[in-house]
């Protein structure tokens, strides 16, 4: 790996879970490729060739919470995602629906978290939920847009980002291991978000995303909801 540093006239600065969350979207949207072109579910795809016992705890508790692989319906697809950050593991799946205006409404999301013994559960639950909230803008419409060599988003009422109506219904699983130290839970829970409800759009509409944010205007015009297989 090489780091090639960058000269930019824009002010930068660090984003939740920092490069994390463009690796976890590339690495489990790849995951999902590889799983479809093999004809393996994403799950079992995940699970023979998973090593790391802790993932697989946190892969396991968040699609038995969700009813992998869900009950197939015209419009609707189903994702899944794992990982590791900051010494924490989690796995998260998505449920998504395509509508007819070409719009993607994430329906559903469920997130397994373990950051080794919890101390607080309440706190952590809150941090876990707020990160998937904010995963949710990062993976369908936050973006600095420009125009003709200027910013067009030069006012925070032009930069979206996620609204109580965006909110789908969330779940979170919390896995207490009071054997291990205690890890970082303040961004980690944010980094699948996005392949997850990724690979879920692909599976209602046959449309692979390979970049962020996902639908900064929707999806493609001449793309239709997929009938399930």
């Amino acid at each position: 790996m090489q780091f090639h540093p960058a000269r930019s006239p824009l002010r930068q600065g660090s984003y939740r879970a920092l490069a994390a969350t463009a690796n976890h979207f590339a690495r489990e949207t790849h995951m999902d490729e590889l799983a479809r072109a093999c004809g393996v579910d994403a799950l079992e795809m995940r699970r023979r060739n998973l090593k790391d016992a802790r993932v697989r705890a946190v892969l396991d508790a968040a699609a038995e919470r969700f009813g992998w692989p869900g009950s197939r319906t015209a419009g609707h697809g189903f994702g899944l995602a794992a990982g590791t950050e900051k010494g924490s593991y989690l796995a998260t799946a998505a449920e998504v629906s395509a509508e007819a205006d070409g719009s993607v409404r994430v329906r559903r999301l469920v997130t397994a978290f373990e950051c080794g013994a919890i101390v607080n559960p309440e706190h952590l639950r809150n941090q876990v939920e707020g990160a998937m909230v904010m995963g949710l803008g990062g993976a369908l419409f936050e973006a600095v847009r420009f125009e003709d060599g200027l910013v067009t988003t030069d006012r925070f009422s032009r930069y979206r980002v996620p609204r109580f109506s965006d909110v789908p219904e969330m779940d979170v699983v919390l896995l207490d291991r009071k054997d291990l130290p205690s890890a970082g839970a303040g961004e980690t829970p944010l980094v699948c978000v996005a392949p997850a409800i990724g690979n879920a759009i692909f599976d209602a509409t046959g449309i692979r995303m390979r970049a962020l944010p996902l639908l900064p205007r929707g999806l493609p015009a001449a793309s239709k909801p997929a009938t399930p297989s």
